[in-house]
């Protein structure tokens, strides 16, 4: 459709025809910017669809790699029976099935994206074209309209102009007319004495015609001069009418209608791409719910992580291999049947020293056990909150002096017994080892402890 200041030959005002030229342009430009910004985020959702469906199938393909390697374990038998596994287990389980649960929540976003946000964005994108052209229409109505009343008021006004300087044509003319009868009429009043008779007869009648035909004229240009009064009388009028109906008609395209047009272009487009957007939010948010809903499953089995009811576990899956075998019994040899200590008097003073070291060997050995459970229990402790705080916080340093000023005890054989020395300086400057050699050190002593108590 062509623009009306194109097509139109009525008289507008050079400005206000470049604002109508004007309006038009900002229109369509600011139409086809909402279009390059939907566009725009077509493509972005569209691209933000492929990078979530490639995600999702590593994330697939990541936890189908190591559940390939653990379906025909024991323990996934056991996972798939009734979930009585040991907590590590638990846990790695659990982990594997929190990545296959991103990426079903992943495929599900990049779906989301690919058949409803991007939907939504074109349907936007195809009302945003059609109401532009709709309020072309009405704009091109409207400006014809405003033209055309224009053009009216300048059709009115150049009449007015015209009247009115015709007016002021037949004034002059009147006002000269006047001005000539007067003289004539004062030529006529001052008449003296001629010499002749005859001559002043006949000049007074010439005079007589004069004033009449200057006074006829008078009379006709004071008629010519009324009418051209009331005709720029009315023209005045009907100009000033006009002028006031445009002005009138400017306002209410430039205040009403104007606003109209753009609210026209703009129907819908706000509400519907903040639906689509909405759509979005709630997809992702979604997403991070359903993320921390399986991490706080994850964080549950962390935190249940118990040596104590995996040992328990442990015994309870191998009872052959774990159960204690039978008491040994007494086994006679050719019919003696005695099964007891017999303290016969050549021997009783031998156990009676027997027994004295025995006892003196269980005190001692009780004095030492109670010091070295001490001195565990605090390096049992140490142990425990160094490696919660070294795994909560890795920039921190990998070993601890202080658990080797508290584990500053070694516990060495000599002649059968145990002795509590303090540790020298190669001890202490083992804090600098790796977290893994300061339990192996532990481990050592710890068998020490076992073999000794």
């Amino acid at each position: 459709m062509s623009t009306p200041v194109s097509s139109s030959s009525l008289y507008v005002p050079p400005y206000v025809r470049a604002q109508l030229v004007e309006q038009q342009r900002c229109l369509e430009q600011q139409t086809e910017m909402r279009v390059q910004l939907l566009q725009d985020l077509q493509d972005f959702f569209r691209k933000k669809s492929e990078i979530e469906t490639e995600y999702s199938r590593n994330l697939e393909k990541l936890a189908e790699r190591f559940m390939a390697k653990t379906r025909s374990t024991k323990d996934h038998q056991q996972y798939k029976k009734d979930q009585n596994l040991l907590s590590p287990v638990n846990c790695w389980y659990l982990l594997l099935n929190q990545v296959r649960r991103e990426s079903k929540d992943h495929a599900t976003l990049s779906d989301l994206y690919l058949n409803n946000v991007i939907t939504r964005l074109t349907h936007i994108s195809e009302d945003s074209a059609r109401l532009l052209k709709r309020s072309k229409e009405i704009t091109f109505q409207l400006q014809e309209d405003l033209m055309k009343l224009l053009n009216e008021l300048y059709t009115v006004m150049k009449t007015y102009h015209m009247y009115h300087a015709e007016t002021i044509s037949a004034e002059a003319k009147l006002r000269e007319v006047e001005r000539q009868e007067g003289r004539v009429k004062g030529v006529s009043g001052s008449g003296g004495v001629e010499p002749v008779f005859g001559l002043r007869i006949e000049e007074r009648h010439q005079r007589r015609n004069a004033a009449r035909k200057m006074e006829k004229m008078r009379e006709k240009r004071k008629a010519k001069y009324s009418e051209n009064k009331l005709k720029t009388l009315k023209a005045r009028n009907e100009y000033l009418l006009t002028l006031e109906a445009t002005n009138a008609s400017v306002f209410k395209y430039y205040i009403h209608d104007l606003p109209d047009i753009i609210d026209c272009c703009d129907l819908g487009y706000h509400s519907s791409l903040s639906r689509a957007l909405r759509t979005y939010l709630s997809a992702e948010l979604s997403l991070e719910a359903s993320r921390r809903a399986g991490l706080e499953v994850l964080e549950g089995a962390v935190e249940g992580l118990d040596p104590a009811r995996d040992r328990q576990r442990l015994l309870g899956l191998y009872p052959t291999a774990f159960c204690p075998p039978a008491r040994f019994s007494f086994q006679a040899h050719m019919g003696d049947m005695v099964n007891q200590i017999a303290a016969q008097p050549q021997v009783q003073s031998e156990l009676t020293l027997r027994l004295t070291q025995l006892q003196t060997r269980l005190a001692t050995l009780k004095i030492e056990n109670e010091e070295v459970r001490r001195t565990h229990a605090r390096t049992h402790t140490h142990t425990h909150t160094h490696t919660h705080i070294q795994t909560c916080t890795p920039t921190q340093t990998t070993a601890s002096d202080t658990f080797w000023f508290l584990f500053s005890v070694m516990l060495i054989s000599e002649t059968g017994g145990l002795k509590i020395i303090p540790a020298t300086n190669n001890k202490i400057r083992k804090a600098q080892r790796l977290p893994s050699e300061d339990l192996l050190e532990y481990g050592e002593l710890w068998d020490g402890l076992c073999k000794y108590g």
